[in-house]
């Protein structure tokens, strides 16, 4: 196996036991090793999130946005970096983004309707 996926596999399970700051050191060492694969970007700004370095997170959401645009869970997580980071707009555009292309899921629309009510949104 590669080195960039050793510490993938490291750096999720660290995710997965909320070890989420040791996942981040980990993470972002594999995206060193491999910085086009998506799946640790993913992981990456996952544990990002989880460790409240939201400014970072959505960097790293971003990248997944602009890699594969259809991507709802990439758009989701940007949706809620952004919020997090006090822009309400974007956190809105991206939670729509999100619900339209999954709309089955709950929880982007609880998450998308807290947006609407901070931004007094009724749309």
């Amino acid at each position: 196996m590669s080195e960039g996926y050793d510490l993938y596999q490291r750096g999720t399970s660290l995710l997965e036991s909320g070890s989420w700051h040791a996942a981040c050191v980990v993470l972002r060492q594999a995206t060193e090793v491999e910085p086009d694969k998506m799946s640790i970007r993913e992981a990456l700004a996952r544990a990002l999130f989880r460790a409240r370095r939201f400014e970072e997170a959505a960097v790293e959401f971003r990248t997944l946005v602009e890699h594969n645009p259809t991507s709802d869970y990439s758009h989701y997580g940007l949706g809620l970096a952004s919020r997090r980071l006090g822009d309400l707009w974007a956190a809105r555009r991206h939670l729509k983004l999100a619900c339209a292309m999954a709309p089955q899921r709950e929880h982007y629309r609880s998450a998308l309707a807290a947006v609407m009510a901070q931004t007094g949104d009724a749309d």
